[in-house]
């Protein structure tokens, strides 16, 4: 069986880090508001938008025009361009609204499909244009790497790495099954006729439950021996509860 899981770790980055990080961020959130307003131009003349392989031919074009943008990792450019292509793919299926422009105010994070190298005995990751970046380690990383996530938040770095591995499922060893239904008149009867007469937890419990409120009825709200009679109720009702689920 095959498991897909994510680990979030908070980074540690150093000065030429934090600068890298901040202006790919940066990049990649102007390339998607630049490849926004071409497909919003597009799509009101063709109704349509912009595939991303097209909208990839783009990004030579801008690069040179914007020449910070060839400081930037290609990948992370050529996924922000593919988050905008999976925007406009759900809100054609009607799943999520219209694409929006990115806002500074709204954190930066950008994402590596490949290039990482992760050394997990020093907790530290290899990220392209970056470096080595460290990480606190709060438990070990299994599976095989398929991308990392770098976001920020509140000034602080994290990376999300996801990952993919192949697991054996165990089989149970019972080798038969039975089904339970449950009811009113009987509290569960079984396929094989087998049946379970009903608890009736709450009538058993009802002239214990009235003696307790009529004690709490007497004492002084919110007093000490208020809350311990009221602690009482709470704790009957919690009993009926599980007695008529078990």
């Amino acid at each position: 069986m095959l498991i897909q899981k994510a680990y979030k770790f908070e980074l540690m980055p150093n000065g030429a880090n934090l600068r890298g990080m901040r202006q790919y961020a940066g990049d990649r959130r102007f390339v998607f508001n630049k490849a926004l307003a071409l497909s919003q131009r597009y799509y009101r003349r063709f109704k349509k938008s912009i595939s991303y392989k097209r909208m990839c031919g783009q990004l030579p074009k801008w690069k040179r025009l914007h020449p910070f943008l060839k400081e930037a990792p290609s990948q992370v450019l050529q996924q922000s361009l593919k988050d905008l292509d999976k925007a406009y793919v759900n809100f054609f299926k009607g799943n999520s609204d219209f694409p929006t422009f990115k806002k500074k105010s709204q954190g930066g994070g950008f994402r590596y499909p490949q290039g990482f190298e992760l050394d997990q005995s020093n907790s530290r990751i290899k990220l392209p244009k970056l470096g080595w970046l460290r990480y606190r380690k709060s438990r070990t990383i299994e599976g095989l790497v398929k991308n990392v996530t770098l976001s920020s938040k509140s000034n602080r770095w994290f990376m999300s790495v996801q990952t993919e591995r192949t697991v054996i499922q165990e089989i149970h060893p019972a080798t038969t099954s039975i089904g339970i239904d449950v009811g009113i008149t009987r509290f569960a009867t079984l396929s094989d006729a087998t049946f379970f007469a009903s608890l009736n937890s709450f009538k058993q419990n009802q002239t214990k439950l009235a003696k307790y409120q009529r004690k709490l009825s007497r004492k002084k709200k919110f007093s000490k021996n208020w809350l311990k009679a009221k602690s009482k109720i709470t704790q009957l009702h919690t009993d009926v509860v599980f007695s008529t689920v078990l």
